[in-house]
C-alpha cells in the first residue's frame, strides 16, 4: 500500500483509493493519499486533487460535478454514493475508502463497465401509445406526478450496484433501475402495452425480494420499491395468477389464443 502526503497542510483528509486493472486482478491494491481539506469539499474534489498533484494516471469517471449526470458513482466506505454529492466532512476523523462499484466488471481504478445496462434498455418493450380521441391526451395530475418521479432517474446505477441479486447471484434479473423504467411506461395512462410477460420471464422480477436497499441509495430519492417494484409485481400476479382474470380470459377465449401463439 503506497502513501502520498501533502506538505505543510493543517486541515487534511486521508483517502484510501482502490487501484487496479480489469485485465489483471492480481495487481489490485489500495493507495493512501493525504490531501488538503477545503470548505465544502466533496470526495470528487479530493480525487481531482490526487489526479492533479500525485498521480495523473488515477482513473475516475465524472462529468457534471453537480449530481445530475450520474457518472461519478463509486463505493465510499462500502456504501454506493455519488462522489460529487458526498462531503468529506461526513467522515471527520476517518479514513475514506473509495472503491469502484462491485456489481459491474472493472475497467481501471474507479471506472467500471456499465454497458450491460444499455443492452437491457434495448430489450425493454417501448412506450406504446393508445389512439387518443382527436389526437389529444387527457391525463390526471396524479398520473403526471407519478411519471415525473420515475423520470428523475439519472442512471447512476447505484441501485443496481447495491442490489444483492444483481451483485451476488447473477440471476436473470434486470435490476431496480429498469423496473423503474418499465413502471414509467406501465403506469402511463396512455400506454397500451401489457409488459407483465416481459417482467415475469425476461426481466426476472420474481428474484427481487423487496429489501428496499435500492431506494436507500437513490440520490434522487425515488421510492423505487413501493412505487415501482411492488406495483409491477402486483401487475404480474393480476395477469398470470388471479383466478378471476383467468376465468375472464377463458370466457373471451384469449387464453387459447395465447397458447396457440406460443406453439406457433
Amino acid at each position: 500500500m503506497e502513501k502520498h502526503a501533502g506538505v505543510g497542510e493543517k486541515k487534511q483528509v486521508t483517502l484510501r483509493v482502490f487501484r487496479g486493472l480489469g485485465t489483471d486482478r492480481s495487481k489490485d491494491r489500495y493507495e493512501v493519499f493525504t490531501v488538503p481539506r477545503q470548505d465544502g469539499m466533496v470526495v470528487l474534489n479530493a480525487i481531482h486533487y490526487i489526479q492533479s498533484h500525485f498521480d495523473s494516471s488515477l482513473s475516475a469517471r465524472w462529468n457534471c460535478k453537480a449530481g445530475r449526470c450520474g457518472s461519478c458513482s463509486a463505493e465510499i466506505n462500502g456504501w454506493p454514493r455519488l462522489m460529487c454529492k458526498t462531503p468529506v466532512d461526513e467522515y471527520e476523523g476517518e479514513e475514506i475508502t473509495v472503491e469502484p462499484m462491485k456489481a459491474f466488471p472493472l475497467l481501471r481504478d474507479l471506472v467500471t463497465d456499465v454497458s450491460a445496462n444499455y443492452e437491457i434498455a434495448k430489450a425493454m418493450p417501448p412506450f406504446t401509445p393508445k389512439e387518443a380521441p382527436d389526437h389529444v391526451w387527457s391525463m390526471q395530475q396524479i398520473d403526471v406526478d407519478k411519471g415525473r418521479e420515475f423520470r428523475k432517474c439519472i442512471e447512476c446505477f447505484l441501485c443496481q450496484d447495491i442490489c444483492h441479486v444483481v451483485r451476488e447471484h447473477k440471476a436473470n434479473y434486470i435490476g431496480p433501475r429498469w423496473v423503474v423504467k418499465a413502471a414509467s411506461f406501465d403506469m402511463h395512462p396512455m400506454d397500451a402495452l401489457n409488459r407483465s410477460d416481459f417482467m415475469k420471464e425476461s426481466a426476472g422480477l420474481g428474484y427481487c425480494n423487496i429489501t428496499k436497499c435500492c431506494q436507500e441509495v437513490c440520490p434522487e430519492h425515488i421510492i423505487i420499491t413501493d412505487d415501482a417494484i411492488i406495483p409491477e409485481k402486483e401487475r404480474i400476479v393480476d395477469t398470470h395468477y388471479d383466478p378471476l382474470v383467468w376465468i375472464y380470459e377463458q370466457i373471451k377465449g384469449t387464453s387459447k389464443g395465447k397458447k396457440k401463439s406460443k406453439k406457433e
